[in-house]
C-alpha cells in the first residue's frame, strides 16, 4: 500500500489513508468503469489528454485510478480519481486499467475528486481556487488544512482564493483567456475592476503596462478628489477614447495645462496623429 501512495499525491494519500480499501492491487476492464457523477471539472485539455495517452502507450498507466462500485449500475464501478487516466487510456486503446477499489460515500467521492484536480499542474486557475473553495465550504477545511493537503504555501493558498473576489466580468475575461492570471492578479481589491479590466482587454496592455496604468489611475483619482468635478468627467472622457492617462489643470481664471502621458513611440506618434487631423 505504501508504494501506491507514494504516487498518489499528499493530498489523495491522507484520503485513502481515512478510507477502507477494499482492494489495493487490481486490474479493470476500461468497459466496467464509468465517469464520477460528482466530477468538478467539466472540460479536459485535448492536447495535454493526447500528450498523457502517448505515454501510456509507451509506459502504461503507473498510477492506479481510485474507483468505488457504481451505485446506479451493476457489475460497474465508478471513477473516484483519475478520470483523465482512464479516457487516455481508452484513447490508447488499453483494455485493463489498475484500480484502487475503496468504499466512500457520496461526499467522500466528491472531496477525493476536488483534491485531484487541484494537484494537477495545468488546472485552469480559477477552477484551482474554486476548488479550495469547495474544500474550505463543503468539508470544513482552513487554509492551513489545505495547504498541508495539496502541498502548497499558505500564502499560496491565499492568493489563489482572492481571486474570486473579482466581478464576474474579470473572473469570465480571464477564464476566455482574455486577460492572464498576473492581469486579474494586479485588479484583486480594485473598485473599479471591470472598467480597468475592460481596457486592459480594448488597449491589449501587458501585465506590466497595466500595473502602471493601475499606478497611475490611483494617482490620478487621488489628485481628482479635489478637482471640479466637470474636470474629472473631461479627463474620463478623454482616457475611454484615448486609452492614455490625461491630467487637466485648471485654474479660477480657466487657464491651466492638459497633459497626456504616453509608455511608448507608438502612443507617442497616436497623440501626433490625432493633433494633426484635427489641427
Amino acid at each position: 500500500m505504501n508504494r501506491i501512495k507514494k504516487g498518489l499525491g499528499r493530498g489523495l494519500s491522507s484520503l485513502i489513508g481515512e478510507s477502507k480499501v477494499e482492494n489495493s492491487n487490481s486490474q479493470l476492464s476500461l468497459s466496467e468503469i464509468v465517469p464520477n457523477r460528482y466530477q468538478p471539472r467539466k472540460n479536459f485539455d485535448v492536447d495535454s489528454l493526447d500528450d498523457l495517452s502517448n505515454s501510456i502507450k509507451e509506459r502504461g498507466v503507473i498510477q492506479p485510478i481510485i474507483v468505488r462500485k457504481s451505485k446506479l449500475e451493476n457489475f460497474k464501478y465508478e471513477i473516484i480519481a483519475g478520470e483523465r487516466r482512464w479516457l487516455a487510456a481508452k484513447k490508447a486503446g488499453l483494455h485493463d486499467i489498475p484500480v484502487i477499489i475503496t468504499d466512500v460515500d457520496d461526499l467522500k467521492s466528491l472531496e477525493f475528486a476536488i483534491v485531484e484536480n487541484v494537484q494537477r499542474y495545468d488546472l485552469n486557475p480559477l477552477e484551482e481556487a474554486q476548488g479550495y473553495k469547495r474544500l474550505i465550504d463543503e468539508f470544513s477545511y482552513d487554509q492551513e488544512k489545505v495547504s498541508k493537503f495539496i502541498g502548497k504555501s499558505r500564502s499560496y493558498i491565499t492568493n489563489s482564493l482572492r481571486l474570486l473576489s473579482l466581478p464576474q466580468e474579470v473572473l469570465n475575461f480571464v477564464e476566455n483567456k482574455k486577460i492572464s492570471v498576473g492581469h486579474a492578479k494586479i485588479l484583486v481589491g480594485l473598485d473599479n475592476a471591470e472598467f480597468i479590466a475592460n481596457k486592459i482587454v480594448e488597449k491589449k496592455l501587458s501585465v506590466r503596462q497595466s500595473e502602471n496604468f493601475v499606478k497611475l489611475f490611483k494617482k490620478r483619482s487621488f489628485k481628482n478628489r479635489t478637482k471640479d468635478p466637470n474636470i474629472n468627467d473631461l479627463e474620463r472622457s478623454i482616457i475611454d477614447k484615448t486609452g492614455l492617462n490625461v491630467s487637466i489643470k485648471n485654474n479660477r481664471k480657466n487657464k491651466g495645462t492638459i497633459t497626456f502621458a504616453y509608455h511608448d513611440s507608438e502612443q507617442l506618434n497616436k497623440i501626433i496623429d490625432v493633433i494633426k487631423s484635427n489641427y
